[in-house]
């Protein structure tokens, strides 16, 4: 039954097939050894055991309130803002414990970029947006912040559209501008990893196909990790796909066996739109 839906949706990577997502080939660029979170005495995670390689796209599913969200804030400890949040368990970025005492969490956010569920421009000119973001982290150069801007822009698959009003407010760019624009200040700074909440939940069609052929776009440079309700995304877009059920990992493989021959039954029951 699964084998009906990838037939319709072509899967982001074929190549994914030959990497195994627990063991791979190379060394992962995120990793998690028993990880645990909770939210006061309530756990949200339970003993996450997991790795990605680089340059790919991952796709993290299931029901709301699974812990998907709350994984993804773990790579860059956005739950640290959250009260009596207690984790137990490793989360390593590049063979690196990024909840040691002695990691600078303003650095590992510049390695670590997030772009959420609905678009947050800052009020200021389309330019400034990411002008400011990298004066925050040492460029003050008025050509080299020029030269920046014009690149991630590109990147973002946005300067054709405002290259001729770079001084206009951001605010009024329509909803999937203002979220490649997000996107766009958030690889201004070069990091090794996207983090993607959600990205196109807020937008209609057309706006969403921008954003995918987007992500397909970035992966050659960045790792992404996303956040979707949307099954038909995942399939499109992702090279491996994970699938969460009350706070633990399901089953985590390639995109393209989670959706044709998952080998968990709840996995099958929630891509085939049985429960979720």
């Amino acid at each position: 039954m699964t084998e009906s839906i990838v037939r319709k949706i072509p899967v982001a990577s074929e190549v994914s097939e030959r990497i195994s997502p627990t063991v791979g080939t190379v060394l992962p660029i995120i990793s998690t050894q028993d990880l645990s979170l909770y939210y006061g005495a309530t756990q949200a995670l339970k003993k996450i055991a997991f790795q990605i390689n680089e340059r790919v796209v991952t796709a993290f599913i299931g029901p709301s309130g699974c812990g998907k969200s709350t994984l993804l804030r773990c790579f860059n400890r956005m739950n640290d803002l959250i009260d009596n949040v207690r984790i137990e368990g490793v989360v390593e970025i590049a063979g690196q414990d990024i909840n040691g005492k002695q990691v600078d969490v303003i650095e590992l956010r510049k390695r670590v970029g997030m772009v959420f569920q609905r678009s947050n421009p800052f009020p200021k000119s389309i330019h400034e947006n990411i002008a400011y973001a990298l004066r925050l982290h040492g460029l003050t150069n008025k050509d080299a912040l020029s030269e920046a801007v014009e690149k991630s822009l590109r990147q973002a698959a946005l300067w054709d559209e405002v290259k001729d009003r770079l001084h206009a407010s951001a605010l009024g760019l329509s909803g999937g501008q203002q979220q490649r624009l997000c996107i766009a200040r958030a690889i201004a700074i070069q990091p090794d990893i996207i983090l993607m909440d959600e990205p196109a939940s807020a937008l209609d069609p057309l706006a969403t196909s921008r954003i995918e052929e987007l992500i397909l776009d970035l992966k050659r440079e960045f790792t992404i990790v996303i956040v979707t309700h949307n099954m038909q995304q995942a399939a499109r877009v992702s090279d491996f796909t994970a699938f969460f059920y009350l706070g633990e990992l399901i089953e985590y493989d390639s995109t393209r066996k989670i959706f044709t021959n998952p080998a968990n039954r709840q996995t099958e029951d929630y891509v085939t739109g049985r429960f979720g």
